[in-house]
């Protein structure tokens, strides 16, 4: 269980992890202590770093634990950004060789939010590469990253289903591709959200990672995998919300979330990311979904204290509130879509 935060430490926490909002005053040792524990478990720990090296040491307060705890969080974060350009390496070599097969791919999420959404790309590292493909060409993508070097460490069955086949490489098995045929694993939700190979295809249009499909995708991939279990999953949405500059970008940021179906989770996402980080225009793209009583009761479970309290003692109440949300998210009728 992570450190308790009170209310104003909450605050100091969410400046922390924007990676846009001018630091505030650095405090205690002992709070700064408790908001580097919760910084690492909600992935924006190098946002954190890099805003206090920054402030300088001049402004840190004299203790020697918390120097012992900030020199060893360097080190580990040193190692995590080492990482993530080895796992760039091999997502780059396995596009190659998937690229040599005549088979469609894009890298998704992990490195690409890193160098299109954040001006530093050493505050988005990530722990694997995630590759999309046609789902009719996942027997092939298979087969071509088993001889780049990897095993499957998935289940045939269950990976067909969810769409989603695990690798590890042979060598470093720290190293992890996932290959997906869409980004939405629940199968219970595919029936009435999709966003796979063809749709990014569709809203990028004449162009390769538009604003609108980097957030349509970030907005995925908080409510649809992972269930708002860190913030990290809201601060790649702010970027995103922040890189979508034009009304062109918004309009057809809107148009995908009709077309993919998720006007829910982007209503949801956006209206908890812009009451986290204070973020008029998320909350304003998030108004511009016509409320029903599925997202009504989604803004409902999803809150800020359900993402701040994921590993606190309010934790169980966090995960209860987290469940409701998917099963509001599995019950929600399509809304018609005209192309």
């Amino acid at each position: 269980m992570l450190p308790p935060l009170a209310p104003a430490d909450e605050n100091l926490l969410l400046n922390y992890a924007d990676p846009e909002a001018r630091t505030a005053e650095v405090p205690t040792a002992k709070t700064l202590l408790a908001l580097l524990a919760n910084a690492e478990f909600h992935g924006v720990l190098p946002i954190m770093l890099r805003k206090l090296q920054e402030c300088g040491d001049a402004h840190m307060p004299r203790d020697a634990g918390l120097q012992e705890t900030l020199s060893d969080l360097r080190q580990k974060s040193t190692l995590i950004t080492g990482q993530s350009m080895l796992l760039q390496y091999h997502g780059d070599r396995i596009m190659k060789a998937l690229a040599a097969d005549k088979i469609p791919a894009r890298i998704v999420k992990g490195p690409v939010f890193a160098r299109k959404l954040y001006r530093n790309v050493v505050d988005r590292p990530f722990t694997d590469i995630d590759i999309l493909v046609e789902p009719a060409r996942l027997n092939d993508a298979n087969r071509v990253i088993a001889a780049s070097g990897f095993r499957l460490c998935s289940g045939e069955v269950q990976s067909q289903d969810l769409q989603e086949f695990k690798w590890l490489e042979k060598e470093n098995s720290s190293l992890l591709v996932e290959l997906h045929g869409n980004l939405v694993h629940d199968s219970g939700m595919r029936r009435r959200l999709s966003l796979g190979f063809k749709e990014l295809h569709a809203i990028d249009g004449d162009e390769t990672d538009t604003p609108a499909a980097l957030l349509t995708i970030a907005i995925v991939h908080a409510s649809g995998g992972h269930k708002f279990h860190r913030l990290q999953l809201c601060v790649d949405v702010l970027q995103g919300v922040r890189a979508l500059q034009t009304p062109d970008a918004e309009a057809r940021l809107l148009e995908a979330a009709r077309m993919t179906g998720i006007e829910l989770e982007l209503a949801t996402v956006l209206d908890v990311t812009g009451r986290l980080f204070d973020a008029p225009r998320a909350l304003e793209l998030a108004n511009r979904i016509r409320p029903d009583l599925g997202i009504r009761l989604a803004r409902w479970l999803i809150t800020r204290d359900t993402l701040l309290g994921v590993n606190s003692r309010d934790r169980m109440r966090s995960r209860l509130r987290r469940d409701a949300f998917r099963w509001v998210q599995r019950l929600a009728k399509p809304r018609p879509y005209r192309a």
